[in-house]
């Protein structure tokens, strides 16, 4: 009787210490293919949803509502030195006028503070060049904003919150919009006070030709961009009505 030999492999070597018999292996090479598919359309399919959900994240911000867009302003009113120097002084009255607001509670302290804040902003606005310039530019309309905003508070107490709230919401995106409506709102309250008031009548027709004339001057310096020195007359302007709201909080 002749020996016949098992051709099925130990038991006891295969697997140990990694030890493998030829024509065996952990994974078959059909196996491995389809692994590697799938894990190649796996990845595939993921940055495909990533990038679909960036593309869609773009879009619906490209197609947000204009109140949401931040402002487009001119930036040629500093076009040599000079008037970069005549605006930059004339951007100092507002923090002047800011010292010497009085501050008897904390509405009329945040409208001081502001006030320093808006000359301390359209100065470095014409100071700045570059690419910062612009940013700088969006910072001096929000911080005119902000001081229409608090001296509107400060004027008022009794202002219904949704417009304080929604006011405070649109300050980066419209700054413009936001000193319309609360320029207006003082306006209403500066000339009821004045009708009852008679010692805030003189105050009240001063702040009302330097408002004409503080409006003519800034659609002047955006009609007439290559003017010297129209910004700087604005500046003044809208620092002698700044001055005349004060007397309404004395």
């Amino acid at each position: 009787m002749g020996v016949q030999e098992d051709p099925r492999p130990s038991g006891g070597l295969h697997g140990l210490y990694g030890v493998q018999f030829a024509g065996q292996s952990l994974y078959s090479d059909d196996e491995a293919v389809k692994t590697s598919i799938m894990d190649s359309s796996t990845c595939e399919s993921q940055e495909g949803v990533g990038s679909s959900r960036r593309l869609l994240i773009r879009r619906l911000w490209q197609q947000r509502p204009p109140c949401l867009k931040p402002i487009h302003c001119s930036l040629s009113c500093d076009k040599h030195v000079g008037e970069t120097i005549a605006n930059v002084v004339t951007s100092l009255p507002f923090i002047v006028l800011g010292l010497q607001t009085p501050r008897k509670n904390l509405n009329t302290a945040l409208y001081a503070n502001s006030l320093i804040g808006v000359g301390i902003a359209s100065s470095l606005y014409h100071t700045s060049r570059g690419e910062i310039r612009k940013y700088m530019r969006w910072a001096d309309y929000t911080m005119i904003a902000t001081s229409t905003l608090c001296l509107s508070r400060a004027l008022r107490d009794e202002n219904p919150k949704f417009l304080m709230a929604a006011s405070t919401l649109l300050l980066p995106f419209q700054p413009l919009m936001v000193s319309a409506i609360h320029t207006g709102i003082m306006e209403v309250s500066f000339a009821k006070r004045a009708s009852i008031e008679p010692e805030l009548k003189m105050a009240h027709n001063l702040h009302k030709m330097s408002s004409l004339l503080g409006g003519a001057l800034f659609i002047a310096d955006d009609v007439f961009p290559q003017t010297s020195y129209l910004h700087a007359a604005w500046h003044l302007a809208a620092a002698l009505g700044v001055s005349t709201c004060n007397k309404l909080l004395e």
